[in-house]
């Protein structure tokens, strides 16, 4: 339940502070006509990524156990790419959020109504569609035949739009440069845990080879029906009776992906953009 919230209170919190960001520049810069389309973007985001979740979801019920393996195997590869595209995208340019969106915003009050709708659905629709598939494939990784996963997921959301409302109202300041790192950093430890259980998805439909073949079987020691079975197979997605590949998997994803993730910038970069504060308000 743990990683999905965290999936759903940082997803959230991006499409949040992107929300806030363009609503509270438009009524600073006194143009309150501009927020209809704003929100009507806005909409079609949010039922887009609602949309292709439910597609997901009840899509892959019709399809044979070997299919829906395959197809779950395969996304969840997809959505661990997505995910760790984007953690390493947040870091690079969380502290320039603000200026970068500000600038689309001209731009698309100079050009009309359209354009104001079409910046508002591609800032939210990015984040909603990344959202709606790495939930369904982490929430398929972790479930154990309860409620908890999609709880959490949705706690998490619940939770980043009240952050992002006292954003908005100035009520609450934080240091976003270090919170997408911590928290991006805890979420390429779930990925890995989603592209592991994604090969074994693959194992499982005999698109590769080695399903028999365990790295190691804890089982006894760690039972999966324990609660803190429960709750490592949560938080980390954690398997007592791994294959090989997935070991293999694991590891090769995770220990470089962190590395650089955590790796301090390199000066030179900093030295391209003026010194900007860290801590970004909307």
């Amino acid at each position: 339940m743990f990683a999905n919230y965290l999936i759903g209170l940082r997803e959230g919190l991006e499409a949040s502070l992107v929300v806030c960001i363009l609503i509270a520049y438009l009524v600073k810069t006194d143009r309150r006509d501009a927020l209809k389309p704003i929100w009507i973007g806005i909409a079609i985001a949010v039922g887009l990524a609602l949309g292709f979740g439910c597609a997901l979801e009840f899509g892959s019920q019709e399809l044979t156990f070997e299919a829906q393996e395959a197809l779950g195997g395969s996304l969840s590869i997809i959505a661990v790419g997505l995910v760790t595209w984007m953690v390493f995208w947040m870091r690079r340019t969380a502290r320039h959020l603000k200026t970068d969106l500000h600038g689309r915003l001209d731009a698309a009050l100079q050009m009309g109504t359209g354009a104001l709708v079409a910046t508002a659905f591609l800032a939210v629709g990015r984040e909603g569609l990344e959202t709606s598939l790495f939930v369904w494939t982490s929430v398929r990784a972790s479930s154990d035949g309860t409620e908890g996963p999609l709880i959490g997921v949705l706690l998490g959301i619940a939770t980043a739009v009240v952050l992002g409302y006292l954003f908005y109202r100035g009520a609450l300041r934080i240091n976003l440069a270090k919170f997408f790192t911590w928290t991006g950093a805890m979420l390429v430890v779930v990925a890995a845990g989603v592209l592991a259980y994604g090969f074994h998805d693959l194992q499982e439909a005999d698109f590769l080879p080695g399903l028999t073949n365990k790295a190691f079987d804890i089982s006894e020691t760690i039972p999966p029906d324990s609660w803190y079975g429960t709750l490592l197979k949560g938080v980390f997605n954690f398997q007592p009776d791994p294959t090989v590949l997935q070991v293999v998997v694991w590891s090769l994803y995770l220990v470089p992906t962190l590395a650089f993730f955590l790796a301090p910038s390199r000066p030179g970069k900093d030295r391209a953009r003026p010194a900007a504060p860290v801590r970004e308000e909307v």
